[in-house]
């Protein structure tokens, strides 16, 4: 069983920078792929990054692709989400996954486990 609670959401101006963090209990943290997910008032949950388990792999969605940077730290069990030159469409709550037997890491119904997730709000 693994719980994840996220942190550093909050309101910032466009141009912006915010860093999410993502704490996980329970084993084999480095074992798992791990992702970032948004959902915007009104849209689907969507895709914003993952980390592989093995390789050091990144991924990341193309509207984020050059600003955001996706990191973990397996021995403090924790993800990052380093958020930089921030847009107002950026505006979501953002959720932290983690999955052992992730294939697909873009699709959520991969992840086994889920934080409740954290507000971001950039404003104009």
């Amino acid at each position: 069983q693994v719980q994840l609670v996220e942190s550093g959401g909050g309101l910032v101006q466009a141009g912006g920078s915010l860093r999410l963090s993502c704490a996980a209990t329970g084993r084999l943290f480095s074992s798992y792929a791990m992702g970032w997910f948004r959902q915007a008032p009104g849209k689907e949950r969507e895709f914003v990054a993952a980390s592989t388990s093995m390789y050091d792999g990144t991924y990341y969605a193309d509207s984020v692709k050059g600003r955001f940077t996706i990191s973990r730290d397996n021995a403090k069990k924790s993800l990052y989400l380093q958020m930089n030159m921030l847009k107002p469409e950026d505006t979501a709550v953002y959720y932290c996954a983690a999955g052992l037997r992730v294939i697909a890491l873009t699709q959520e119904n991969q992840y086994d486990y889920w934080g409740q997730g954290t507000q971001v709000t950039v404003s104009s």
